[in-house]
């Protein structure tokens, strides 16, 4: 134990000295934090308020596509479609007759004028039986006018009382049948020059050689496909349509649609026909749909999709369907006026669900800017700030505008 806390030692008295000292000290500093208190907090000097409780106008800022800037716009109800592209115009040429193919000068993709010659037949046969069929003719013919001349000798004969009416009679009907014979022989003549004729085939139309089923030196038989050909100059979209859809559909409705392989490139057409049946299974219900190609782009058997414009209206002012809200049971919108939130009531018109959107035909003017999000700390009364405003500078104490 230190020698300082001995009783009756001799250094008891520098110790008391130390405590008083350090006692003293310690009265001073909080003396002084008293007296720095009481010049900082005067007496009746009011409370500050808790700062939750201090309020503050708060600027919401708004993102680029958190407000729209209105314009006027045409609006259209459209009914979904897709279908397959046919030519208007085609045609599957047969052969009439019974002959060895002797030329095919087209091939298929070339182009061919309604009249070209695109199968040569071989004639051959042909020409022998057009030379039999004549012999029978004047056969048939040299036969009547030995007829003829029987009846005008048996005529006179009866007239002279040699021959009874019974042989006149018989002599007539053989005029009678000698006739029709050559009236038959005549017939066959004229089909087999048309047998001729129908050994050169050519196209009945303007188009392009879409097939060719035969190839020289085979054997084309009557019935027997020979060519196809299609004109691309208009085209026909055949497009189901659910049965309950169809009151909505009518002939003269403009159709817009994209087709494979053309990317986005919108093509136009327009309802022509709408079949009276329903398929049976699916109950829809096809329409027919022309389409004018006059460059030939399109091409048979191509897949289109797009729709049929149903119901439109004319330019009115066109904003999103989520920029339309329900308050105080009518619609209204959020609009700026300068910087404010404004709700303005609306009367909303054409609507399209598919595509978002919704005309206004009052309350609305085209310019007006309208927030098209719903934000749920940005109600009736904000204060908004927009991208490209610029930011609020704080006061700074010393310099203008600051306060003391």
């Amino acid at each position: 134990m230190s020698n300082d806390f001995v009783p009756g030692h001799p250094a008891r008295p520098a110790l008391r000295r130390r405590y008083w000292l350090l006692a003293a000290g310690t009265l001073v500093v909080i003396g002084a934090a008293a007296g720095g208190w009481m010049l900082t907090h005067p007496a009746g000097a009011p409370k500050s308020p808790e700062p939750s409780a201090q309020k503050k106008a708060t600027v919401m800022e708004l993102a680029a596509g958190d407000t729209m800037l209105i314009e006027a716009g045409e609006l259209r109800i459209v009914l979904p479609v897709s279908g397959t592209l046919t030519a208007l115009r085609q045609a599957t040429v047969k052969s009439k007759v019974a002959a060895e193919v002797r030329e095919t000068p087209l091939e298929e993709g070339m182009a061919v004028a309604r009249g070209q010659v695109v199968v040569r037949l071989d004639g051959a046969d042909l020409a022998a039986r057009l030379a039999t069929q004549q012999a029978a003719q004047d056969d048939a013919t040299a036969r009547l006018a030995l007829a003829r001349k029987n009846r005008e000798n048996n005529l006179a004969l009866l007239q002279q009382k040699f021959i009874s009416q019974n042989a006149v009679d018989t002599v007539q009907n053989s005029v009678a049948l000698a006739e029709a014979a050559v009236k038959s022989a005549a017939s066959q003549l004229d089909i087999a020059r048309r047998a001729i004729d129908d050994a050169v085939v050519r196209s009945p139309i303007d188009g392009i050689i879409s097939k060719r089923f035969v190839q020289a030196g085979e054997k084309a038989s009557p019935d027997m496909p020979l060519f196809a050909v299609v004109s691309l100059q208009q085209m026909i979209l055949e497009a189901q349509v659910p049965a309950s859809e169809i009151p909505r559909v009518g002939a003269g409705q403009q159709v817009g649609f994209t087709v494979e392989g053309f990317g986005s490139t919108a093509f136009a057409g327009r309802v022509v026909r709408i079949n009276p049946a329903a398929e049976a299974g699916s109950r829809a219900i096809t329409v027919y749909i022309a389409v004018d190609n006059p460059g030939g782009r399109l091409k048979s058997g191509m897949f289109a999709k797009g729709g049929i414009t149903i119901d439109t209206a004319p330019p009115l002012p066109l904003l999103p369907v989520a920029a339309l809200r329900n308050r105080n049971g009518g619609p209204v919108v959020f609009l700026l006026q300068g910087r404010t939130i404004v709700a303005q009531p609306v009367t909303p018109g054409l609507r399209n669900d598919d595509e978002g959107l919704v005309q206004i035909s009052a309350g609305l003017a085209p310019g007006s800017r309208v927030l098209v999000v719903p934000l749920d700390n940005v109600k009736p009364g904000s204060t908004v700030r927009l991208p490209g405003d610029a930011p609020a500078v704080p006061a700074v104490a010393g310099l203008p505008g600051a306060r003391s």
